[in-house]
């Protein structure tokens, strides 16, 4: 039987934005064992799931948009895969859409993530005069451990605003280390607001191809 690959969209809130990446893993794996699907499995002597995350979540972070790449080793419908999924009601996660991938298409590949980050009245005058101020230069320099990064903004920072008093501000991916969400929110001076209880949230994950709607059912998100 030919397998399938397929992109499930979904968000993770609530409690679950403070598990580890490892640990969503091994969520989905169990979610996976309950709705018994015969998923594809890596050569070897340890086989594990051939599954994808395109760009892995930060601890502490929401996301509103998440994608996992999923391989079956045999074909299912996008909408019973989709029900099955919902069906688990896994609490914090909510299944968007499912869409399959036809066959012989590379493996999904990150174009840009999009994040927000509720600013309070009291710092945005601040905040926007530290946009301006990154937006004067050509690159920004990050200590990390014992070593120093230096990345392009143009190259990272596709959008950087602060929208109806929210930050908003989209990354994109570059070769060797990325600037992260983090680090832009250390650069801006506004540590204190992350601090003091609001948290980002991940709105958008996209990819270099999309597939068409056509090969996907979409969902409410649930809480």
């Amino acid at each position: 039987m030919t397998r399938a690959r397929y992109h499930i969209r979904f968000s993770k809130t609530g409690p679950l934005r403070w598990i580890s990446h490892r640990d969503l893993l091994r969520l989905w794996e169990r979610l996976f064992h309950r709705i018994d699907l015969k998923l594809a499995m890596s050569e070897g002597f340890h086989p594990k799931p051939r599954m994808n995350f395109p760009s892995a979540l930060a601890l502490g972070t929401a996301s509103l948009d998440e994608l996992l790449e999923l391989e079956l080793a045999e074909p299912l419908d996008p909408e019973e895969l989709g029900q099955r999924l919902r069906a688990d009601q896994q609490p914090g996660l909510g299944i968007l859409q499912v869409t399959a991938v036809p066959e012989g298409s590379a493996k999904a590949k990150l174009k840009s993530t999009t994040y927000n980050l509720p600013i309070p009245e009291s710092d945005r005058a601040a905040l926007l005069a530290e946009i301006e101020a990154l937006r004067s230069c050509d690159t920004i320099e990050i200590k990390r451990k014992d070593k120093t990064l230096v990345f392009s903004l143009a190259a990272e920072i596709e959008h950087l605003a602060v929208e109806d008093g929210v930050l908003v501000f989209r990354c994109t991916p570059d070769q060797g280390a990325s600037l992260r969400p983090t680090d832009l929110i250390e650069e801006l001076k506004i540590t204190h607001v992350t601090d003091s209880g609001q948290f980002l949230t991940r709105t958008r994950v996209e990819l270099e191809h999309e597939f068409e709607s056509s090969k996907c059912v979409t969902g409410q998100m649930t809480s």
